[in-house]
């Protein structure tokens, strides 16, 4: 290869065995990296970019990398330019954008380089040969568990093999656990990615733990923080919730395999994501009460990590929506609120979560013997998250460490670095340290004794904010339920004027009650539905006394949301970075540069992550100058402890089950990417036998064609396309997304854009388009492979069949029969799955002549109209545009060509509205989007 020839020695930043030994492997062959997660793949793959880049005279292209690891490697990059002083480095040249104009990407491609390119637009620049894959010298791909048999990404490989058989293709990943499902996982990812040799480098590798758990081990304090007595309450009751509810999933008789629905597996986050894929192919035939259960599980999985994570108020607010959103709306008849709610375990939930906020009375009728004085008062009880008297322990032992112990100056800075799961964590985090030291309320505590740190001032300030959402919060859920039953009421005065039974069914449908009682069928009364015990006003009155704001709360400033940055000079300075507490979210390989940055002598992992254990081992290993304490904090017998321990587990046993998957693997046969073809088959297929009328016996041994419109390289459909044989020409077309012959034109839609596509109008447009410049025009409605093939999936189960609308045109299925209606010619393809379509597609093609792409560009455009000119608009906003009152498919491109998006819209004043849509137009857009809930 022309990279190889190095006339300057490349300096390089592998500092430990295990990473050099995968450089020297991947240098030498190409292989799929398996690597634990935490031992740095994104610097092995940096260093090996470089020695490429260096050597200049390369084409190398990065698959699969999102945005912020094109920031870092572009970055590190640089970087490594600048100290080996390499002057033939290129750097990292990013095409992510369909604004880059097709001249622009082919000069950039010309010259050579490291490129990070999106996958869409890479594969039309591989196929419409913008990008000639033979002058490629190799292709990195990264997250390559993502990669399946149907992913743009197999199919960029597919076509890079198929053109280019010398230049190198390495794959990495560090997640192993989707090698690890289904039947030879491994033998079947290698078969997409046409590589022969995995390399595996768990933890437990003898080359790494070598170089990890040498002299320069981390020094780690492991902090086991207990739960309090009413956190321990709120996780027994969810988990209870949580098994009743997969039990009544195993009642439901679904046939499938239920070994894994177990409560361990239901404490991870893709455990509900497991089940819904597993009863997708049959979701049309699991009932109501199913569905629910499988929604209920994402929710009692959410509760369970805001219990560990939010403070009380925030988790009582939090839990306030659930039970809001749980409520059924008025008039309902279905008994539509989820199971769990009637539990014993959810009242435990919801009243513990309150009793943490305040205590008291709820309610006159639950205590009546309770005396006078407490029946109209409650008091803030406030409780503080465990974790947070810890950290400030922490903290200040620390300091008293620094001050009586102090350490010869090394490499690391005197920076604490503490790692939390989230933003939302961090935020909190930040108001707990400026506050604690603030208290608001006088403690009988001696003068002499300092206080000690507490969360009070915060959590009473987070308490007046929960009161006054609370008020707001009922009564804009009140103005919603009344707007509700007035549509309802409305829609039974239609109904019953239409129908002539004054809100009745026909005499035949009518149930017949014991008794001769008149039939239940009027909504359920509001008593019968769940409600939990709300506060009286002068119960909240007392509180709201209680919890004031004092005359030590009242200098503090409140928390700064947005800044506007006026006074830089007066409000901002550089801070010494020995005296700095940064507190950041995990962030998977963003950790280690994020330690490389800061270079902290202490590190607080406020929640267990496994990874960033590791990260922290390979840069104390990588650093033998920078000393680093580690405190590990978790909740002793929680959920966090746990999940920890299980994704550990898991990860270890995907491990060995490939290392013995591999030592059983036989060759996988990649076929360099062409598919095994008879040539007298291609020969039969292209024959044309049509004699009659004159017509002569014709012959080609031209594989078949298909122009394809370019925005439909985000299904799977071209790759299967590409590998029956068949050509794909990428194009930019006005009319149709498939054209299979001169006379053969298809629109494919999936249901969730064909539902979209009646909504819009946007669907008999081109229909019409289709009918006006070709033979036989088809409309394809394609589902997916692992769902059910019915449209009952797509109904709207939220309502009761009494209440749905009268319209039926607003049926997905009433709505294809008034299209075939309205175009009798128009033809409808019904497909179960993308490998069906591809079927399909050939045997329409079979016999018939091939299509021109230059025509099929040129159908539909006026004189001299450029169809890329169609692509600078985006088709969402224009869709939400569309729903909003007063806007028609006239001024909604006036709107578009004036405005810049839906925010300036949103904020337009009506003379500015008037101007570009006129003026009722104007008043209705307007009104819709300055109207407020709470004036109703």
């Amino acid at each position: 290869m022309p990279g190889d020839s190095d006339k300057s020695p490349v300096k390089l930043s592998l500092p430990l065995e295990y990473q050099q030994d995968l450089f020297h492997e991947l240098k030498s062959e190409d292989e799929l990296v398996l690597l634990a997660r935490g031992l740095g793949l994104l610097r092995v793959v940096i260093n090996l970019l470089h020695s490429y880049d260096a050597a200049g005279k390369n084409l190398i292209v990065i698959v699969g990398a999102d945005d912020r690891e094109n920031g870092w490697i572009g970055e590190a990059l640089a970087e490594y330019a600048a100290v080996s002083k390499s002057p033939m480095a290129r750097g990292l040249s990013q095409v992510n954008t369909d604004a880059m104009s097709v001249g622009t990407r082919e000069k950039m491609y010309s010259q050579g380089g490291i490129f990070s390119i999106t996958s869409r637009i890479l594969v039309v620049d591989l196929l419409s040969k913008l990008l000639n894959p033979e002058t490629v010298t190799g292709l990195v791909v990264l997250h390559s568990e993502r990669i399946v048999a149907t992913s743009i990404e197999a199919f960029i490989i597919r076509i890079y093999r198929q053109m280019n058989k010398a230049g190198f293709l390495k794959a990495f990943t560090d997640n192993p656990e989707p090698f690890t499902t289904g039947f030879a996982p491994l033998a079947s990812m290698m078969r997409n990615l046409f590589l022969r040799k995995p390399s595996l480098w768990p933890r437990f590798h003898v080359t790494v733990a070598k170089s990890l758990e040498g002299r320069k081990k981390a020094e780690v304090i492991e902090l086991e923080v207990p739960m309090t007595d009413g956190m321990k309450d709120i996780q027994n009751a969810v988990l209870e919730c949580v098994e009743v509810s997969i039990g009544e999933l195993r009642k439901a008789d679904t046939g499938l395999e239920m070994d894994d629905w177990t409560l361990d597996s239901a404490l991870h986050r893709s455990f509900d994501v497991i089940i819904r894929r597993q009863l997708d192919p049959i979701w049309h035939r699991v009932s109501y009460r199913t569905r629910q259960i499988v929604n209920d599980l994402t929710v009692l999985r959410s509760i369970l990590h805001a219990l560990l994570t939010y403070d009380a108020v925030s988790f009582n607010q939090y839990l306030d929506t659930i039970l809001a959103y749980h409520q059924p709306p008025p008039g309902s008849t279905r008994q539509n609120q989820s199971p769990w709610l009637f539990l014993d375990a959810a009242n435990t939930i919801f009243e513990t979560a309150k009793r943490r906020v305040y205590s008291g009375k709820p309610a006159e009728r639950e205590a009546p013997a309770s005396s006078d004085a407490l029946s109209d008062s409650l008091r803030p009880v406030l409780e503080e998250q465990p974790k947070w008297s810890l950290l400030a322990e922490v903290l200040e032992e620390i300091e008293r460490d620094n001050y009586l112990n102090p350490v010869l100056r090394d490499d690391s800075n005197g920076t604490i670095l503490v790692m939390c799961s989230d933003q939302g964590t961090c935020r909190q985090l930040r108001e707990y340290l400026q506050n604690m030291h603030i208290h608001p309320v006088d403690e009988s505590q001696p003068t002499d004794e300092e206080p000690k740190p507490s969360a009070m001032f915060m959590m009473r300030r987070k308490l007046r904010k929960y009161l006054d959402w609370k008020k707001d919060f009922a009564r804009v859920s009140a103005s919603l339920f009344a707007e509700n039953q007035k549509v309802l009421d409305g829609f039974t005065d239609q109904r019953g004027n239409m129908n002539g039974y004054r809100g009745k069914g026909p005499p035949n449908k009518r149930r017949r009650v014991r008794g001769g009682a008149a039939a239940a069928g009027a909504g359920r009364p509001v008593n019968s539905s769940l409600q939990m015990a709300e506060d009286k006003e002068s119960q909240v009155a007392s509180l709201m006394a209680d919890i004031q704001v004092t005359e030590i709360d009242a200098p503090q400033k409140d928390e700064v949301v947005v800044d506007s940055l006026d006074d830089m000079e007066d409000c901002f300075e550089l801070y010494e970075m020995n005296d700095l507490i940064v507190i950041h979210p995990y962030d998977g390989d963003m950790d280690e540069h994020v330690l490389e940055e800061v270079r902290p002598r202490y590190v607080i992992m406020y929640e267990p992550d496994a990874a960033f254990i590791r990260r922290v081992e390979v840069y104390r290993s990588s650093h033998g100058d920078r000393n680093v304490r580690v405190y590990f904090m978790y909740y002793g017998g929680s959920v966090e402890e746990q999940r920890y321990l299980s994704a550990v587990r898991k990860e270890k046993d995907a491990f060995t089950r490939l290392i013995k998957e591999k030592g059983n693997m036989a060759v996988t046969l990649t076929l360099d990417g062409a598919a095994p073809t008879d040539p007298q088959e291609q020969f039969l297929r292209t024959v044309n036998t049509r004699i009659a009328g004159g017509g002569r016996l014709a012959a080609t041994a031209e594989p078949p064609r298909v122009v394809v419109d370019v925005r439909e390289f985000r299904s799977s459909l071209p790759s299967l396309l590409h590998g029956r044989s068949m050509i794909v020409i990428p194009c930019m077309l006005t009319v149709g997304d498939y054209v299979l012959t001169p006379t053969i034109c298809i629109e494919r839609k999936s249901v969730r854009d064909l539902i979209s596509s009646f909504k819009n109008g946007r669907l008999f447009n081109q229909a019409e388009t289709m009918l006006q410049h070709y033979k036989h025009p088809m409309l394809l409605i394609e589902f997916d492979q692992n769902k059910s093939f019915t449209l009952d999936p797509f109904a709207d189960h939220s309502f009761e069949k009494s209440i749905k609308s009268a319209d039926d045109s607003r049926d997905l299925q009433s709505k294809i029969v008034l299209l075939t209606l309205a175009f009798p010619r128009l033809k409808i393809i019904w497909s179960s799955s993308p490998y069906q379509t591809a079927e399909i597609f050939a045997e329409l093609k079979n016999k018939q002549e091939e299509p021109d792409p230059i025509k099929a560009v040129q159908v539909g455009l006026g004189m001299g109209e450029d169809p890329y000119e169609q692509q600078s608009f985006n088709t969402t906003p224009q869709d939400m545009l569309r729903a909003v009152p007063g806007v028609t498919g006239k001024n909604l491109m006036r709107l578009v060509l004036e405005v810049g998006d839906l925010t300036e819209v949103s904020n337009l004043g009506e003379r500015e509205l008037d101007e570009y849509v006129g003026k009722e137009a104007g008043r209705q857009i307007y009104r819709f989007f300055n109207r407020s809930v709470f004036d109703e």
